[in-house]
């Protein structure tokens, strides 16, 4: 053998070595896919914050103290200061492709919002002049200026900045923390006292740093409330005030809320009339600890590349951990219809806050969190578009994803800088869109959108397929729209229905579920319901549960 040969053939036994050593869950077993459809170049503010309403129309909003936008608002309307006339909300018409603008009077950057049981936008805190606001906008066909935001003048409590709320089973929503704010409140006000001490908040303060901000919230089938703030996270009952569990740190101990600013998802809640739904939260990527104040001194360290899942309600709940082909920091999770996670947008160095993220990540990021660890990860096609802190990312009712955003700046810059502020709006369709699925795709021909349902109802969904069926391949889903800002998306829950399907012939089917049967499963409101079938989403319908 001559030493070429034997050169080569030790370079081929080390390569083999690596390959073999590594950990499993590292390797891709599907195709990059999903395309992607420019909707508009200038909506005239960074999609800082967004809402879907079951009008098919997008709220967006971003901040009203950097100066004008790049938008008017309509002759005769402005802020209160008189000075300011352009709006700094706006509603997408996604139908149409349209931009309106809307007049928002106070700070509402870095706030939260809920959808209640009518449809409307209930919106809370932000900054200075807006800290304890309350907001409103009700979904209307009108295109007229009167549908326009309406304000509550100390509607909070406390002054609420970086919080997280979450619609209840009753109806109500619960605001949680804020910068300072170790506490809760609800909404409506309940009468006094209406703020209520949240220790675990200051627990998970990291002095200087904070990462406890905007911390992830789902509510649960026995009607409490996970919450995971910094590395940590406990179940709480709201009613008494009382943690009734706490969770193990998450592995490597790396906080994973703003401003170290990962995402997280409440995975889909099936088996829905069992006496105890389980539930599990996938919490993925983030930045290491101490990589703020290295940033604000130009060091950009590398973010996380890993995911922590947990099965909250099991007995001895532990963290299960999985590695991204890529690492993240600033990205959105969004719940895809057929109950995959779709995580975009983001960077992967640095952190969230101005000028502090580097390295954007182009390539989307499927997660299928029903195959085996090691193949649930499927990178998609790139953007070209960089998105990085302050974007966002939302599931539509024709099963696309809405992307817009970025504007890691103090105020608007477009020139000269790594990353502009982005006024543009994007659509990504993954590959269930993809023209050789039509056959595929099952359309919902019965009930007609906006039906009324009830919980512990029976409904009967009929649906037509052009291509040929697998009858046992057919679910339904009901996915809550969320209000999405920071790379957390509030409210955000998708349950599969139990289901049994019926062939009528000629490509028609029928197909009957069971809706959840209380609030603690499915909160009363607007929801988009799936028929999926072979993972291939219909189109959406909106149905109010209540």
């Amino acid at each position: 053998m001559t030493s070429q040969t034997s050169i080569l053939y030790f370079i081929l036994f080390q390569l083999t070595i690596i390959i073999v050593t590594q950990p499993c869950h590292r390797f891709l077993t599907h195709a990059a896919g999903g395309r992607w459809q420019f909707l508009q170049g200038n909506i005239g503010i960074p999609a800082l914050h967004m809402q879907l309403l079951n009008n098919d129309r997008v709220i967006i909003f971003d901040r009203t103290d950097f100066g004008k936008s790049n938008l008017s608002l309509p002759d005769g309307k402005c802020r209160n200061d008189k000075v300011d006339c352009t709006a700094h909300s706006v509603e997408y018409d996604v139908l149409s492709n349209r931009i309106r603008p809307l007049t928002v009077q106070t700070n509402v950057w870095c706030s939260a919002g809920v959808v209640t049981s009518d449809g409307s936008l209930t919106q809370a805190g932000g900054f200075n002049d807006g800290e304890r606001r309350v907001r409103i906008f009700k979904p209307c066909e009108s295109t007229t200026d009167d549908c326009d935001w309406v304000e509550v003048e100390n509607g909070l409590a406390a002054r609420r900045w970086y919080t997280t709320n979450h619609i209840l089973p009753d109806g109500r929503q619960i605001v949680i923390g804020g910068r300072g704010q170790f506490n809760y409140e609800f909404l409506p006000k309940t009468g006094a006292p209406n703020l209520y001490n949240l220790p675990f908040l200051a627990q998970t303060n990291d002095p200087g740093t904070e990462n406890n901000l905007y911390p992830f919230v789902f509510l649960i089938g026995d009607g409490n409330l996970f919450i995971f703030a910094n590395n940590r996270a406990i179940l709480f009952d709201y009613s008494n005030n009382k943690v009734v569990k706490t969770y193990p740190t998450m592995p490597g101990g790396d906080p994973r809320c703003h401003p170290s600013t990962g995402s997280a998802v409440l995975l889909p809640l099936k088996n829905l009339h069992a006496p105890s739904v389980e539930a599990e939260v996938l919490v993925c990527g983030g930045a290491p600890k101490g990589s703020f104040a290295l940033a604000k001194n130009g060091t950009f360290v590398g973010a996380l590349d890993t995911c922590g899942r947990i099965k909250i309600t099991d007995p001895n709940p532990q963290w299960v951990m999985e590695t991204m082909p890529q690492a993240r920091v600033m990205s959105d999770m969004s719940l895809l219809p057929n109950g995959n996670v779709l995580i975009i947008n983001g960077g992967a160095a640095g952190t969230a806050s101005w000028e502090l993220g580097r390295n954007p990540v182009l390539k989307p990021l499927l997660y299928r969190p029903n195959d085996k660890v090691g193949s649930r990860f499927e990178l998609q096609n790139p953007a070209t578009i960089p998105r990085m802190y302050h974007s966002t990312s939302i599931l539509l009712r024709d099963g696309r994803v809405l992307v817009g955003g970025s504007n890691p700046h103090e105020k608007y810059k477009f020139k000269g800088v790594l990353y502009p502020t982005e006024l543009s709006l994007e659509a990504f369709s993954p590959a269930y869109l993809d023209p050789e699925n039509s056959s595929l795709r099952p359309k919902i021909v019965f009930p007609s959108s906006q039906v009324k349902l009830k919980y512990k109802q029976n409904l009967v969904v009929r649906f037509t397929v052009a291509g040929t069926v697998a009858l046992d391949k057919v679910s339904v889903t009901m996915v809550a729209p969320s209000f999405t800002t920071h790379s957390f998306s509030m409210n955000q829950r998708l349950l599969v229905l139990g289901s049994e399907v019926t062939s009528l012939g000629k490509n028609t089917y029928t197909v009957q579920v069971t809706i959840p049967g209380s609030g603690n499963l499915a909160p009363p409101g607007y929801y988009l319901l799936f028929v999926v079938h072979q993972d291939i989403p219909s189109e959406g319908i909106w149905v109010n549960l209540g």
